[in-house]
C-alpha cells in the first residue's frame, strides 16, 4: 500500500493536472455552454470511462514490463522526469488565452453519442497514455508490495479528483467563462502553478536516492 502521505502529494499533483487545459477540458466546457449541464454530464462519464481504459493499460503494462527488466523501473521514472519537465515548458509556453474559448456552437447529438464522444476523446489521446506511464512511476516503489494494486490506488485517486474538479467545471462552465474573461491574469497563475508544480516533482525524482 502507497503510505498516505504519498498519496497525497499525487492528489495535489493531480487536481493541477486536471486543471490545466486539454481536450477532455475542452471538449466538456464545449458541450456545457452548447447543450448545457446535462449533456455536459454525460459527456464527462464518458471521458472518465477513458481515464479507465488507459489506468487498466497502464497499471497492467507497468506491471509486466517491471518484472520481465528489473532495470526497467529506473528507466521509465527518468524518462518520467523528463516528460514532466517537457509538460512544465509547454504549459508556460501556451498561448491560449482563456480556457473557456472553446467551440460553443457544436451540435445537438443524443447522450449515447456525447457519452461515446467522451470517450473516444479521452482514450484516442495519446499524451494520455504517455501521461500516466511517466507520472504513475514517480509514486510506485516496489517495497509498497503489489505494483498492480500500487497502480489501481493511484488510478482511483487520480479519476476520483478528475471527476469531481470536471463536475464542477460543467456544472458552473457559462459563470466561469465570465469571470476568466474579466480577469486573465488568473489564466497566467495557472499556467505558473502548474508548471512549478511539474518542475517540482522532477526534480525530487531525480534527486531521489536509489534504494
Amino acid at each position: 500500500m502507497i503510505p498516505i502521505n504519498e498519496l497525497l502529494v499525487f492528489a495535489f499533483a493531480s487536481l493541477i493536472m486536471v486543471l490545466s487545459p486539454g481536450p477532455n477540458m475542452i471538449y466538456l466546457i464545449s458541450r456545457s455552454l452548447s447543450q448545457g449541464k446535462q449533456a455536459g454530464i454525460i459527456s464527462l462519464f464518458g471521458v472518465v470511462c477513458g481515464f479507465l481504459f488507459h489506468i487498466l493499460m497502464v497499471s497492467f503494462g507497468l506491471t509486466a514490463i517491471f518484472f520481465a527488466v528489473p532495470y526497467a523501473f529506473v528507466v521509465v521514472k527518468f524518462l518520467g522526469v523528463a516528460y514532466l519537465i517537457y509538460l512544465a515548458y509547454t504549459t508556460v509556453n501556451s498561448h491560449k488565452k482563456n480556457i473557456f474559448d472553446t467551440d460553443n456552437r457544436l451540435q445537438k447529438d443524443t447522450p449515447f453519442k456525447l457519452f461515446n464522444i467522451g470517450l473516444l476523446t479521452n482514450v484516442l489521446n495519446p499524451k494520455m497514455a504517455l501521461f500516466y506511464l511517466s507520472f504513475f512511476p514517480q509514486f510506485i516503489k516496489p517495497e509498497y508490495g503489489s505494483i498492480l494494486s500500487q497502480s489501481f490506488q493511484l488510478g482511483i485517486v487520480q479519476i476520483l479528483i478528475s471527476f469531481c474538479i470536471n463536475l464542477i467545471i460543467v456544472i458552473s462552465a457559462a459563470k466561469m467563462a465570465s469571470w476568466f474573461a474579466k480577469n486573465p491574469i488568473w489564466v497566467n497563475i495557472q499556467k505558473w502553478l502548474m508548471a512549478s508544480v511539474l518542475t517540482g516533482l522532477a526534480i525530487k525524482i531525480a534527486f531521489a536516492k536509489a534504494k
